[in-house]
């Protein structure tokens, strides 16, 4: 367990509380800043991409038009994934093979503490800028910044870190590196050339994390600020790396990422399929390849790992009150909150299923209410990239959810958060809804957002009845619409229910009653009627509860004609009942059941269509 010594060694030791000052005060103080850089730049580019110079030649304006207007921009589509829209001046330089030391794992850790030698391995791609020589003594102009993509994936499942990674690194490379930027590949513990143990997401892999950003972040040739930027657990390291609390740590830019391991397996005490093996029986299985360093996988979190998982399915919680930490911490978004002092931009899929969007909603919006500078892209693809044709092909808002700005919109972004080369991004969210069309709201769920409500007694029974079984399903038609209905956010349903044991399991999908189709779930393991991580251990058989369940982040339109149609079953789609559920419940399909649905006022008006795109059908009228 983590002790005392340990933090002090992991985390920064400035306060947090001023840390949160720092991030108010920068926020206040953005736009002074900003005229100030249009200042400096005016009076001295060298060095400078000819690129951050305005249309016009000077750099009051910044050369990508915001996303409402970039409709006509033509791209390079011919590779898959995304190309800036001009190419930087500088060649790619020889990859680097780094190993960084990482002293703050002592000998209580076990692993490689035990010999006083962990490190984590990453390969490091530099521009070549001409005058500057990254050996000698360097000039600020030569400084360069780094952008980082942390996972286990190296040489494990994929390309070796020293490879220009299809899954993200070659999109990096090619793309910034011309740019002036510095492009690095790390292996977490346990995985590519990284010693130690495969400690997912704990705090062994979060000091050699830091580590590796503060590497990054302390060369001479650095300007001092690193970002971080990945996909699913690449995603989920940016979170990570922000909770470890680096002063070099300037920009997070987490895709499919999770803000917690507990957080995203379990539901309201539900728990998805996988929860239980994540640890030893997926992850842990990287750190034992054959070789002389198998032994390290014997380290604390690596032990923890075969119990915490089916002692969390048998309770549903975090085992907290058995004073267990290990899913504490690893909880990041707290941690991160208190500790980082950059900008957020968070990108997720609203159809993803493998790391459900409920780890991006609420916290675009708890980000900004710490002080955080935060952007949003959400789009209707799966678990996959913004630009990816092959995983965007066939799904829900294809072909508009391809963004072939992105890689542009990314070097808008790491201009002014990693050079300060401005004027500062749109802090918005970009949200696409199941039809295919785009908009901009000022956060999400949008502040403007207002809820209808009713009964579940205003539903007819279509099928089945007030008895749910592990067999059966009761389906409701809750009405046709009379006009087009715009569903986001996180909607709720609150459902009586009488347990027939200890406990019971629900499951409610949300579906378009023309053809079916999916529009959002929820799930609960009715122990945790109130909703979150406090739950009972068991009920009196026959107890009765109002089951408060909200579904997972959406947008979705329901077309003027179509119904709403809502499906009750035990369970649904990768989550199982729990130890404890019973094969019966009885839900109450009268005025103690509430539906109450989060919507929005929006037209076709209030659409941009993205590049490379032709109009929306639903908007040709």
């Amino acid at each position: 367990m983590a002790d005392e010594l340990f933090e002090a060694e992991l985390f920064d030791e400035e306060p947090a509380e001023e840390k949160r000052e720092k991030r108010q005060l920068n926020g206040a103080m953005g736009a002074t800043i900003a005229i100030v850089v249009l200042f400096i730049v005016l009076a001295a580019t060298v060095g400078m991409p000819q690129g951050l110079m305005g249309n016009d030649g000077s750099s009051s304006s910044h050369w990508l038009p915001p996303v409402e207007e970039r409709t006509g921009k033509i791209y390079d589509d011919s590779d898959v994934f995304s190309r800036v829209s001009w190419n930087g001046s500088h060649a790619v330089g020889e990859v680097q093979s780094i190993f960084v030391e990482v002293p703050a794992i002592t000998l209580k850790d076990g692993g490689a503490g035990a010999t006083g030698d962990a490190e984590v391995h990453l390969g490091l791609w530099l521009p070549v800028i001409e005058g500057c020589d990254y050996t000698g003594n360097i000039s600020e102009e030569c400084k360069i910044p780094v952008i980082a993509e942390i996972g286990p994936y190296y040489d494990d499942g994929d390309v070796d870190a020293l490879t220009p990674a299809d899954r993200l690194g070659r999109f990096l490379i090619e793309n910034f590196v011309p740019h002036g930027f510095g492009v690095a590949q790390v292996s977490v513990f346990g995985t590519g050339e990284s010693n130690h143990c495969m400690d997912l997401m704990g705090l062994d892999e979060q000091a050699g994390i830091k580590a590796a950003v503060d590497w990054l972040g302390s060369q001479p040739w650095s300007n001092g600020k690193v970002g971080a930027i990945g996909k699913s657990y690449d995603g989920s390291t940016p979170w990570n790396a922000a909770a470890a609390g680096s002063d070099y740590l300037t920009t997070i830019v987490p895709m499919s990422g999770l803000i917690g391991l507990h957080e995203l397996m379990w539901r309201n005490g539900s728990m998805e399929a996988r929860g239980a093996i994540m640890h030893n029986g997926v992850y842990g299985s990287f750190g034992l390849d054959g070789d002389l360093e198998d032994a390290q996988n014997g380290c604390e979190g690596y032990m923890e790992g075969y119990y915490a998982g089916l002692a969390a399915y048998a309770t549903g919680d975090d085992l907290s009150w058995m004073k267990s930490d290990y899913w504490t911490e690893r909880y990041f978004l707290d941690r991160a909150m208190e500790m980082y002092n950059g900008s957020i931009y968070i990108i997720h899929g609203m159809q993803d299923w493998n790391v459900d969007p409920h780890m991006a909603f609420p916290t675009h919006q708890i980000a900004i209410d710490n002080g955080f500078e935060v952007k949003g892209l959400y789009g209707q693809w799966m678990h996959d990239y913004p630009d990816r044709p092959g995983g965007h092909d066939g799904g829900i808002g294809f072909p508009w959810s391809l963004r072939w700005d992105w890689a542009d919109d990314l070097l808008e972004w790491f201009d002014f958060y990693l050079r300060d080369n401005g004027p500062q991004p749109r802090l918005i969210a970009e949200i696409q809804d199941d039809l295919g069309g785009w908009r901009v709201e000022g956060t999400y769920p949008p502040m403007d957002t207002y809820w209808n409500e009713m009964t579940l007694d205003q539903c007819d029974i279509t099928s089945g009845s007030d008895t749910v079984t592990t067999t059966s399903q009761t389906v409701l038609d809750c009405g046709t619409m009379e006009e087009d209905f715009r569903i986001i956010g996180m909607p709720t349903i609150h459902i009586g229910a009488r347990m027939l044991g200890t406990s019971g399991h629900l499951f409610v999908e949300m579906q378009r009653g023309s053809d079916g189709s999916h529009l959002g779930h929820a799930v609960m393991d009715l122990r945790f009627a109130d909703g979150g991580k406090d739950g009972v251990a068991a009920y009196i058989p026959g107890t009765t509860v109002l089951a408060k369940m909200e579904f997972f982040a959406m947008d979705v339109v329901l077309e003027a004609g179509d119904n709403l149609v809502l499906v009750i079953t035990q369970t649904g789609e990768d989550y199982i009942p729990s130890t404890v559920s019973t094969t019966q419940v009885n839900v109450f399909l009268d005025d103690r059941s509430t539906l109450s649905l989060s919507t929005v006022d929006r037209t076709c008006d209030d659409l941009f269509l993205p590049p490379m795109q032709e109009q929306y059908p639903m908007c040709m009228d």
